[in-house]
């Protein structure tokens, strides 16, 4: 059975050298030395200045929100997975969709000032598939406008545009460290932010508010990771340039074989060096992606229909249409990619896609 993803796991041996660390010093979580060295390795590995790492990608969500939202509307796109929008109802906001751009996939940053009210307090997009944003054009927005942004970046680990660490943009990027990741520890996540004073606000937040065992910065809640994720996180870290060249190559294959004259794939952002986390394909019609999907699980063949549905579809966050994102959505097909796929498989998947459009 070939799914959509696979976990990479390093070489047991390794992992368990790394819990042992952990073993010996009898310190399982409350940011022991395998979470502070983790962070620094991934500080210099990315190239950015502060990393917060979570028990998982959705506290970082929350946490910013619940900073930087102010109870207020959120702006964020409808093309993106629900933990997105979820974590703005979540922290009590509001969510107001914009559509996305046709080819980036990405929140269209032209239609943005249109939804902005008197309400609105911070603008939370996805760097969709690893896709940049318009970062440009939403900072100046924001700062037109005097909001703050929130990029999910759960896609984005390994990603640079214009040579920085796409991490380095907004107020607060958060990542995502889940299992289907590239990069990941098992579960978890990360939080990044460039501002001291933002960045003590989300340590806090993430560790109940603690100042020191008896005193209090403020509120907070428990988004720590345990030394049991980061060992897996130091145990992956680096193989990550290997695991990106191979997903390279399987991306470069589905380029050069499929009939790309026939589906639509996705738009890059100019000044992007892509880590290639993921192969979405855009059908014609809902009816053909159906019918290929068809054809791929009965030979035991699973992708998946990332992002479906349109999220402002979804009964409790439903709102105006958005044509194109409801579009895409009923028609995109992310198919399997991951490190040691056969490649014989891919020829199957090529030829089973092409077969039937």
């Amino acid at each position: 059975m070939i799914n959509v993803t696979k976990t990479f796991l390093p070489p047991f041996e390794e992992y368990s050298e790394q819990l042992k660390r952990a073993w010996e010093k009898q310190w399982l979580t409350n940011r022991g030395e395998l979470v502070l060295e983790l962070e620094q390795k991934l500080k210099e590995y990315l190239n950015i200045t502060n990393v917060i790492v979570t028990n998982n990608g959705t506290v970082p969500l929350q946490i910013a929100l619940k900073l930087l939202g102010k109870q207020g509307e959120v702006i964020t796109t409808p093309f993106s997975y629900v933990a997105t929008a979820a974590s703005i109802v979540w922290e009590n906001c509001t969510p107001v969709f914009v559509d996305i751009h046709p080819e980036y996939l990405t929140i269209d940053e032209t239609k943005i000032e249109d939804a902005i009210t008197d309400k609105t307090t911070a603008i939370l997009a996805t760097h969709v598939f690893g896709n940049p944003c318009n970062v440009e054009v939403i900072e100046t927005i924001a700062q037109k406008y005097n909001l703050k942004v929130i990029y999910d970046a759960a896609h984005a680990f390994d990603v640079t545009y214009k040579e920085k660490s796409l991490f380095n943009y907004g107020d607060v990027s958060t990542c995502s460290f889940h299992a289907t990741k590239l990069f990941h520890t098992g579960e978890g996540g990360a939080m990044f932010t460039s501002d001291k004073d933002l960045l003590h606000q989300l340590f806090y937040s993430h560790n109940f508010g603690h100042d020191g065992p008896l005193a209090f910065h403020g509120l907070g809640i428990n988004g720590k990771m345990s030394e049991l994720q980061a060992a897996m996180g130091l145990s992956i870290l680096p193989y990550v340039k290997n695991i990106v060249s191979e997903r390279k190559k399987i991306v470069d294959f589905y380029n050069s074989n499929l009939d790309l004259s026939k589906i639509q794939i996705l738009k890059l952002r100019e000044n992007t060096q892509w880590n290639y986390s993921y192969y979405p394909i855009i059908f014609k019609s809902e009816e053909i992606l159906l019918k290929v999907e068809k054809k791929l699980n009965e030979i035991e063949i699973f992708p998946r229909r990332y992002f479906y549905p349109s999220l402002n579809k979804i009964e409790y966050l439903k709102s105006s249409s958005m044509l194109i994102s409801e579009s895409i959505s009923s028609r995109v097909l992310c198919l399997p990619l991951y490190f040691g796929i056969e490649k014989e498989i891919l020829k199957i998947i090529v030829e089973t896609i092409n077969k039937s459009l």
